[in-house]
């Protein structure tokens, strides 16, 4: 089997924490958005980012626990430029509200919202919920902050976009000729793995386009954390999972343990305007065949994720569904 050559390692591991990625580092003026931080890994890499001063906007559906959020992150980390901010990513209207009100620079986009497994649902337009929030929604949120990193990158040196994938992209390419699950039968995680390649690919394509502006995009792997987003897991698999842990095969990190590998992509000098990478226990993980078995190779991440042919072509048809210029 043949894989990527000298992956770009860091100092830290899949036992380290948020707050050890960003300690010792000053974000002081550096503008965040975090997506999704009313709960889990969202909170903890706002909390981290705030810790290290930086001003963060918590983009969250349910404002008041968002607020909740806010006021225990000012408590915690004494940084009183925390914001929150509505974002519905499924909902268009929703996105465009929240880039209308955004203003100035931008420093840092967390896209770290996310749903897993749900039952087959489609959004207003007829797609597919999973497709809708994972992906098309964060891509049409970076599109509108496009200028706003730009302008962040003009100060700084370089903005840096965060996606939030999973391992669960082995377990589907992007289907070009059924993304929404139209013809075939549809299969909850068989779309969760399609949205997670599609969040790696937008990676890929937004570093080929936006390098000359200082952007970079590297999509993460947080890895395996208990949180409200397995609410959807048949029993099976959480038995499933129960087996693994008892076995000693797996095990589940701490919110702070997998908020890490996304203050790695946001902050560690491996990655400032280097991109389209994944990473994997705050390191880029080795590239894998296509045919690979996810379950021998989890801290990997699949060609079909990295196909530079198939991430300009999502952008082409995810532009094309949003009805922008690609």
């Amino acid at each position: 089997m043949s894989v990527s050559p000298s992956p770009i390692t860091t100092a830290f591991t899949a036992q380290s924490t948020a707050d050890e990625v960003v300690a010792g580092i000053d974000l002081s003026g550096t503008r965040a958005v975090v997506t999704g931080a009313a709960s889990g890994i969202g909170v903890e890499t706002a909390r981290s980012l705030a810790r290290a001063g930086a001003e963060v906007t918590l983009a969250v559906r349910d404002t008041e626990a968002g607020a909740r959020v806010a006021r225990d992150l000012t408590a915690t980390t004494g940084n009183d430029g925390i914001r929150v901010a509505h974002l519905e990513l499924a909902d268009l209207s929703s996105v465009g509200r929240f880039l209308a009100d955004w203003s100035g620079p931008l420093h840092l986009l967390i896209n770290n919202a996310g749903i897993m497994a749900t039952p087959e649902t489609r959004t207003a337009e007829g797609w597919e919920l999973q497709f809708a929030t994972n992906h098309l929604g964060h891509f049409a949120l970076a599109l509108g902050l496009h200028g706003a990193l730009a302008a962040g990158a003009a100060e700084r040196g370089g903005s840096r976009v965060v996606a939030l994938s999973s391992a669960g992209h082995m377990y589907s390419p992007v289907h070009f000729d059924d993304i929404h699950f139209h013809r075939r039968p549809y299969d909850p995680m068989l779309a969760y793995g399609q949205s997670k390649t599609a969040v790696v690919l937008f990676t890929v394509e937004a570093t080929r386009r936006w390098a000359g502006d200082g952007i970079t995009a590297n999509a993460v792997n947080p890895g395996g954390i208990s949180t409200g987003l397995q609410r959807h897991f048949p029993r099976e698999l959480h038995e499933e999972f129960a087996r693994h842990e008892a076995a000693g095969v797996f095990r589940y990190k701490t919110v702070q343990q997998g908020a890490a590998t996304t203050l790695v992509a946001a902050v560690a000098p491996e990655f400032a305007n280097n991109g389209g990478h994944y990473l994997d226990d705050a390191r880029e993980a080795h590239t894998v065949p296509d045919d690979t078995d996810p379950a021998e190779h989890p801290h990997a991440v699949k060609r079909w994720a990295l196909d530079p042919a198939a991430a300009e072509r999502l952008w082409a048809v995810s532009a094309g569904l949003l009805r922008v210029p690609a």
